[in-house]
Protein backbone atom coordinates (compact mmCIF):
# COMPACT_ATOMS: atom_id res chain seq x y z
CA UNK A 1 0.00 0.00 0.00
CA UNK A 2 2.60 2.36 0.58
CA UNK A 3 4.62 1.45 -2.67
CA UNK A 4 1.28 2.56 -4.20
CA UNK A 5 0.75 6.17 -2.38
CA UNK A 6 4.72 6.98 -2.73
CA UNK A 7 4.07 5.84 -7.18
CA UNK A 8 0.76 8.17 -6.78
CA UNK A 9 2.66 11.26 -5.04
CA UNK A 10 5.46 10.74 -7.38
CA UNK A 11 3.48 11.03 -9.99
CA UNK A 12 0.95 13.75 -9.34
CA UNK A 13 4.22 15.86 -8.33
CA UNK A 14 5.38 15.57 -12.16
CA UNK A 15 2.13 16.31 -13.88
CA UNK A 16 2.03 19.71 -11.54
CA UNK A 17 5.98 20.17 -12.57
CA UNK A 18 4.86 19.85 -16.59
CA UNK A 19 1.73 21.42 -16.26
CA UNK A 20 3.94 24.46 -14.68
CA UNK A 21 6.17 24.19 -17.40
CA UNK A 22 3.69 24.35 -20.02
CA UNK A 23 2.17 27.58 -18.39
CA UNK A 24 5.69 28.95 -18.39
CA UNK A 25 6.32 27.70 -22.20
CA UNK A 26 2.43 29.70 -23.01
CA UNK A 27 3.61 32.82 -21.06
CA UNK A 28 7.07 33.03 -22.67
CA UNK A 29 5.42 32.71 -26.24
CA UNK A 30 2.88 34.65 -25.52
CA UNK A 31 5.06 37.54 -24.42
CA UNK A 32 7.29 37.27 -27.50
CA UNK A 33 4.17 38.60 -29.31
CA UNK A 34 6.20 41.46 -31.72
CA UNK A 35 3.40 43.67 -31.98
CA UNK A 36 2.44 43.40 -28.65
CA UNK A 37 3.80 45.69 -25.75
CA UNK A 38 3.21 44.60 -22.24
CA UNK A 39 3.34 46.39 -18.87
CA UNK A 40 5.50 44.64 -16.06
CA UNK A 41 3.24 44.44 -13.42
CA UNK A 42 5.60 45.85 -11.00
CA UNK A 43 5.98 49.41 -12.75
CA UNK A 44 6.63 51.77 -10.48
CA UNK A 45 3.73 53.99 -12.43
CA UNK A 46 0.86 51.47 -13.64
CA UNK A 47 -1.66 53.51 -16.51
CA UNK A 48 -4.87 53.59 -15.41
CA UNK A 49 -7.66 53.88 -17.65
CA UNK A 50 -11.32 54.37 -17.01
CA UNK A 51 -14.14 52.90 -18.70
CA UNK A 52 -16.62 55.24 -20.33
CA UNK A 53 -18.73 52.49 -22.35
CA UNK A 54 -20.07 49.25 -22.04
CA UNK A 55 -17.75 47.67 -24.43
CA UNK A 56 -16.96 43.98 -25.80
CA UNK A 57 -14.09 41.70 -24.55
CA UNK A 58 -12.15 39.75 -26.46
CA UNK A 59 -9.60 37.16 -25.94
CA UNK A 60 -7.61 37.91 -28.81
CA UNK A 61 -5.95 41.03 -30.17
CA UNK A 62 -7.73 40.65 -33.57
CA UNK A 63 -10.74 40.88 -32.03
CA UNK A 64 -12.18 37.10 -33.48
CA UNK A 65 -13.51 35.33 -29.99
CA UNK A 66 -15.40 37.64 -28.14
CA UNK A 67 -15.34 36.65 -24.25
CA UNK A 68 -18.24 38.86 -22.33
CA UNK A 69 -18.52 42.64 -22.00
CA UNK A 70 -16.72 45.27 -19.96
CA UNK A 71 -18.76 47.07 -17.12
CA UNK A 72 -18.55 50.67 -17.58
CA UNK A 73 -17.89 53.32 -14.30
CA UNK A 74 -15.19 51.51 -13.45
CA UNK A 75 -10.86 51.93 -13.73
CA UNK A 76 -8.64 49.22 -15.23
CA UNK A 77 -4.87 49.09 -15.31
CA UNK A 78 -3.38 48.66 -19.05
CA UNK A 79 -1.44 45.23 -19.01
CA UNK A 80 -0.92 45.10 -22.58
CA UNK A 81 -1.25 47.09 -26.05
CA UNK A 82 -1.46 46.59 -29.74
CA UNK A 83 -1.91 49.81 -32.28
CA UNK A 84 -5.76 48.67 -32.24
CA UNK A 85 -6.75 46.84 -28.69
CA UNK A 86 -5.97 47.28 -25.21
CA UNK A 87 -5.67 44.32 -22.96
CA UNK A 88 -6.75 44.78 -19.28
CA UNK A 89 -8.32 43.37 -16.44
CA UNK A 90 -11.94 44.39 -14.48
CA UNK A 91 -15.49 43.86 -13.67
CA UNK A 92 -17.60 42.13 -16.41
CA UNK A 93 -21.18 42.10 -16.42
CA UNK A 94 -21.37 39.21 -14.56
CA UNK A 95 -18.36 38.44 -13.47
CA UNK A 96 -14.46 39.63 -13.59
CA UNK A 97 -12.84 39.43 -16.87
CA UNK A 98 -9.48 40.07 -18.76
CA UNK A 99 -8.91 40.73 -22.37
CA UNK A 100 -8.92 42.85 -25.38
CA UNK A 101 -10.95 45.89 -25.50
CA UNK A 102 -11.15 48.99 -28.36
CA UNK A 103 -9.79 51.81 -27.11
CA UNK A 104 -13.33 53.91 -27.89
CA UNK A 105 -14.17 52.75 -24.11
CA UNK A 106 -11.46 54.03 -22.35
CA UNK A 107 -10.77 57.62 -20.85
CA UNK A 108 -7.82 59.06 -19.33
CA UNK A 109 -7.15 62.23 -17.07
CA UNK A 110 -4.81 63.27 -20.00
CA UNK A 111 -6.85 64.60 -22.90
CA UNK A 112 -4.11 63.16 -25.44
CA UNK A 113 -3.87 59.52 -23.40
CA UNK A 114 -4.57 57.82 -27.35
CA UNK A 115 -2.11 60.16 -28.71
CA UNK A 116 0.41 59.31 -25.98
CA UNK A 117 -0.06 55.72 -25.96
CA UNK A 118 0.83 55.51 -29.24
CA UNK A 119 3.86 56.82 -28.65
CA UNK A 120 4.83 55.03 -25.89
CA UNK A 121 3.67 51.53 -28.19
CA UNK A 122 5.93 52.63 -31.05
CA UNK A 123 8.56 53.67 -28.43
CA UNK A 124 8.56 50.59 -26.80
CA UNK A 125 8.66 48.66 -30.02
CA UNK A 126 11.82 50.73 -30.69
CA UNK A 127 13.61 49.34 -27.42
CA UNK A 128 12.91 46.08 -27.68
CA UNK A 129 14.10 45.89 -31.17
CA UNK A 130 17.86 47.65 -29.81
CA UNK A 131 17.50 45.06 -25.90
CA UNK A 132 17.25 41.89 -28.57
CA UNK A 133 19.87 43.44 -30.74
CA UNK A 134 22.35 44.20 -27.44
CA UNK A 135 22.54 47.51 -28.91
CA UNK A 136 21.73 51.37 -27.70
CA UNK A 137 20.75 54.57 -28.66
CA UNK A 138 20.66 58.16 -26.96
CA UNK A 139 17.09 58.34 -25.49
CA UNK A 140 17.28 55.08 -23.43
CA UNK A 141 17.08 54.81 -19.31
CA UNK A 142 20.16 53.47 -17.55
CA UNK A 143 17.71 50.52 -16.87
CA UNK A 144 16.75 50.03 -20.61
CA UNK A 145 20.77 50.24 -21.10
CA UNK A 146 21.17 47.63 -18.43
CA UNK A 147 18.60 44.88 -19.85
CA UNK A 148 20.63 45.46 -23.67
CA UNK A 149 24.21 45.47 -22.95
CA UNK A 150 24.27 43.88 -19.16
CA UNK A 151 26.23 45.38 -16.29
CA UNK A 152 29.23 47.81 -17.06
CA UNK A 153 32.70 46.70 -17.11
CA UNK A 154 33.58 50.81 -15.88
CA UNK A 155 31.26 53.38 -14.76
CA UNK A 156 31.99 57.07 -13.47
CA UNK A 157 29.32 59.39 -11.74
CA UNK A 158 29.60 63.01 -11.63
CA UNK A 159 26.91 65.36 -9.29
CA UNK A 160 26.71 68.65 -9.44
CA UNK A 161 23.71 71.13 -8.90
CA UNK A 162 21.83 70.76 -12.56
CA UNK A 163 21.87 66.91 -12.10
CA UNK A 164 23.67 63.67 -11.82
CA UNK A 165 25.83 62.86 -15.07
CA UNK A 166 27.91 59.63 -15.77
CA UNK A 167 29.91 57.61 -18.21
CA UNK A 168 29.47 53.29 -18.57
CA UNK A 169 31.80 51.31 -20.45
CA UNK A 170 31.45 48.21 -21.75
CA UNK A 171 34.43 46.35 -22.98
CA UNK A 172 34.20 42.72 -24.90
CA UNK A 173 37.40 40.43 -24.27
CA UNK A 174 38.53 37.93 -26.41
CA UNK A 175 40.86 35.23 -24.46
CA UNK A 176 44.48 34.57 -25.88
CA UNK A 177 45.87 31.48 -24.50
CA UNK A 178 49.84 31.38 -24.41
CA UNK A 179 51.77 28.06 -24.54
CA UNK A 180 55.67 26.77 -24.07
CA UNK A 181 56.94 23.74 -25.21
CA UNK A 182 58.22 22.11 -21.80
CA UNK A 183 60.70 18.99 -21.71
CA UNK A 184 59.75 15.85 -19.35
CA UNK A 185 62.39 15.57 -16.78
CA UNK A 186 61.91 11.97 -16.50
CA UNK A 187 61.34 10.95 -20.36
CA UNK A 188 63.10 13.30 -22.44
CA UNK A 189 59.76 14.56 -24.33
CA UNK A 190 58.28 17.52 -25.22
CA UNK A 191 54.60 18.66 -24.71
CA UNK A 192 52.79 22.37 -24.76
CA UNK A 193 52.02 23.07 -21.33
CA UNK A 194 49.47 26.03 -21.20
CA UNK A 195 51.08 28.97 -18.80
CA UNK A 196 48.57 31.92 -19.14
CA UNK A 197 45.46 32.99 -20.55
CA UNK A 198 45.68 36.57 -22.25
CA UNK A 199 42.29 39.02 -21.99
CA UNK A 200 42.25 41.23 -25.02
CA UNK A 201 40.20 43.95 -25.90
CA UNK A 202 38.35 43.00 -28.37
CA UNK A 203 35.57 45.76 -28.32
CA UNK A 204 34.06 48.71 -26.65
CA UNK A 205 30.71 51.15 -25.76
CA UNK A 206 30.63 53.69 -24.02
CA UNK A 207 27.36 55.58 -23.29
CA UNK A 208 27.02 58.55 -21.35
CA UNK A 209 24.30 59.86 -19.20
CA UNK A 210 22.52 62.94 -18.13
CA UNK A 211 19.81 62.53 -15.16
CA UNK A 212 19.00 58.92 -16.41
CA UNK A 213 19.01 59.12 -19.82
CA UNK A 214 21.60 58.62 -22.73
CA UNK A 215 22.89 61.49 -24.13
CA UNK A 216 25.77 60.22 -26.28
CA UNK A 217 26.85 56.51 -27.53
CA UNK A 218 30.53 55.75 -28.57
CA UNK A 219 31.39 52.51 -30.17
CA UNK A 220 34.90 50.94 -31.55
CA UNK A 221 34.69 50.63 -35.11
CA UNK A 222 33.75 46.05 -34.72
CA UNK A 223 31.05 47.08 -32.59
CA UNK A 224 29.30 49.58 -35.14
CA UNK A 225 26.38 48.08 -37.04
CA UNK A 226 26.15 51.42 -38.83
CA UNK A 227 27.35 54.89 -39.78
CA UNK A 228 24.41 56.28 -38.54
CA UNK A 229 23.09 57.64 -34.69
CA UNK A 230 20.80 55.89 -33.28
CA UNK A 231 18.32 57.94 -31.66
CA UNK A 232 14.82 57.10 -30.13
CA UNK A 233 11.80 59.59 -28.15
CA UNK A 234 12.59 59.78 -24.24
CA UNK A 235 9.86 57.94 -21.93
CA UNK A 236 6.65 60.11 -21.91
CA UNK A 237 5.46 62.07 -18.54
CA UNK A 238 1.95 60.85 -18.01
CA UNK A 239 -0.77 63.16 -16.66
CA UNK A 240 -2.63 60.27 -15.48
Amino acid sequence: MKRYLTLALSLFLALSASAQIKRAERKSLLDQDPDVVYFEEESKKPIMLGVIKEAPVYSDKEGKVKLGYLKADQTVRLEAMTDRAYKVRGKGTSDGISGWVPPWAFSSKDPKFVENLKLLYARNLQVQKLIDAHQVAVGLTMEEVTKSLGTPTKTTMRKTGEGQSGRWEFIDYEEVKNYANVRDPATGQIFRQLISVTQIEKGKTAVEFENGMVSAVEESEDRQKSNNTRIIVPPLVWGW
